[in-house]
């Protein structure tokens, strides 16, 4: 079974599971997304259990599982460990399968789940900054989301059918990032569009999340290091960068103020056989209350750009070291248009503070960023050429992200950077326009992104797309980190015969003769309206 199978399987399951909700009056409802996610987590750590009990011992099918007895099954579930969750016999799918006559079967769904869940909460639980938990399954999934007492039954049936009849081979689990990035993507498309109140969850598309990755990392090998995003969102950003080092390699650590960022970003950490970082999901104010005061190797954002937090704006001024953290100011308090506040400007300076004496950091910014000329952004460039920590500028072209009109930049930073150099790149002009969802789009080809990374790495110089230029340039340049402003200005010089000369001169000639002419006529017009002009009384 090849892995284009694999996806077709899954991206069928999950187009089923939301055909049960829309034909049960719970498509668009606000906890569809729960549904089709918690539902397809089931699945997938429902055979993951039973694919590590095989590796095991190939004898381990339902059957045998079901025959055992509770001592060898319980030896069975400490050896397998934290490779896959912890799921008693009851509460495998078959087995729920075999109850689905039961009258209040929905009510069984909703305990099978709660029952994963408490039995797993060490590993999988979700930490709030206010230090309670946020658990794998809705203690009533079922009970909570479907409102029509009549269809509960109905929706639970269905459900445990389709995850009952849907049959994943059992390679799927030795796939790799690339295949579960694209099931992941798959699923939550319909549910990552502005699901955190103010803070819209800029979603950053995979091509772009690969490029920051590559870059950053560029020709290290790091191993046993921490990655960190403090607006994570639902972690393409995170898992990029994960896969980058190598997921063995690091441990992720994530905030966002979302509860429906991080339950996306635990499903993530789950396909992608991250789940021994779980336990750094935060779900809360990073700026108001950090929960990783450690400092860390890797930092990837593509954090909220405006966002009106004048309600705890001044909250910010009061948290402990604020000065040191938020050198550059907090924004201030606007008359109007409170909704755009430059909450990034408080990320920025917030991943230079939790960076590692010899950490990266790569964060997404919109492009007017780099050339202001006033205020906290200028403040920010500033600090990172004064400390030579500005390492490359990547401006990306026009509506790269779907979801945002905003023009973006990526800029890297290094804080053991030991040259004097900084790369810009000016990929602009890249990419193919393309209409999708009724917005326009830049997509990038695989060579546009080739080219982006490779000149990125290599520091190359290439001709209207990037330059090398020192620390002093950029000084003497107002701290600017638009490339445009550094690329030389050409001037083409092209061999003439006398007789070609004499035409050009000729022509230019002719033609300003021309506009002269057309000139005298026009003035002539303009005079001869003015004089036919009369005063009108109307009184």
């Amino acid at each position: 079974m090849k892995s284009t199978n694999y996806v077709e399987t899954v991206e069928n399951l999950v187009d089923s599971i939301k055909g049960i909700l829309t034909s049960a009056g719970l498509g668009g409802e606000a906890g569809e997304y729960k549904l089709v996610t918690q539902s397809f987590l089931y699945k997938f750590l429902n055979d993951k259990f039973l694919y590590e009990a095989k590796k095991e011992d190939a004898n381990n099918d339902y059957q045998h599982l079901m025959d055992m007895s509770d001592d060898d099954y319980e030896m069975l579930q400490m050896t397998l460990g934290t490779d896959t969750a912890d799921i008693k016999r009851e509460d495998l799918i078959e087995s729920i399968f075999n109850k689905q006559n039961t009258d209040n079967f929905s009510e069984i769904f909703d305990e099978t789940l709660n029952d994963i869940a408490i039995d797993n909460n060490d590993l999988f639980s979700v930490e709030t900054a206010g230090n309670s938990q946020v658990r794998l399954f809705d203690a009533h999934l079922i009970a909570d989301n479907v409102q029509d007492g009549s269809q509960k039954n109905h929706v639970a049936r269905e459900l445990i059918k389709l995850l009952s009849s849907t049959k994943f081979d059992s390679s799927i689990f030795d796939e790799g990032f690339d295949f579960f990035s694209t099931i992941f993507e798959y699923m939550i498309q319909d549910y990552n569009k502005n699901g955190g109140g103010n803070y819209a969850e800029y979603y950053t598309p995979r091509t772009i999340a690969k490029i920051i990755a590559d870059i950053l990392v560029g020709k290290d090998s790091p191993e046993n290091v921490k990655v960190y995003d403090p607006a994570a969102g639902s972690g393409t950003l995170l898992m990029n960068l994960a896969n980058k080092i190598g997921v063995d390699k690091c441990t992720v650590y994530s905030q966002d103020i979302s509860q429906k960022s991080s339950n996306l970003l635990r499903l993530n950490l789950i396909l992608n056989n991250l789940s021994h970082s779980i336990h750094n999901i935060v779900q809360g104010n990073t700026i108001l209350n950090n929960k990783h005061p450690e400092k860390m190797d890797y930092i990837v954002s593509n954090p909220p750009f405006k966002v009106d937090f004048s309600d705890w704006r001044d909250q910010v001024e009061s948290i402990p070291n604020a000065s040191e953290i938020y050198f550059a100011g907090v924004p201030k308090i606007p008359n109007k248009k409170k909704n755009s506040m430059a909450i990034y400007e408080l990320f920025i300076q917030h991943i230079i503070y939790s960076l590692a004496d010899d950490g990266k950091a790569a964060v997404v910014v919109p492009t007017g960023f780099l050339t202001a000329q006033s205020g906290i952004d200028k403040k920010i460039r500033k600090h990172l050429v004064d400390n030579s920590m500005i390492d490359t500028v990547v401006s990306m072209p026009s509506n790269v992200f779907a979801n945002t009109g905003t023009n973006v930049s990526v800029i890297f930073f290094n804080k053991s950077k030991e040259d004097d150099q900084v790369q810009l790149i000016d990929a602009s002009k890249l990419g193919t326009k393309v209409k999708e969802n009724g917005n326009q789009r830049t997509v990038l080809s695989q060579e546009d992104i080739d080219k982006i990374v490779k000149t990125a790495v290599e520091k190359k110089d290439v001709d209207d797309f990037s330059i090398t230029v020192s620390l002093k340039d950029v000084k003497d340049k107002n701290y600017s980190f638009s490339a445009g402003q550094y690329f030389p200005v050409k001037i083409e010089y092209v061999e003439l015969t006398q007789d070609e000369f004499d035409k050009k001169m000729e022509d230019y000639q002719k033609n300003l003769d021309s506009l002269f002419s057309q000139g005298n006529t026009l003035g002539k017009d303009i005079q001869k309206m003015v004089s036919s002009l009369k005063f009108e009384n109307k009184n």
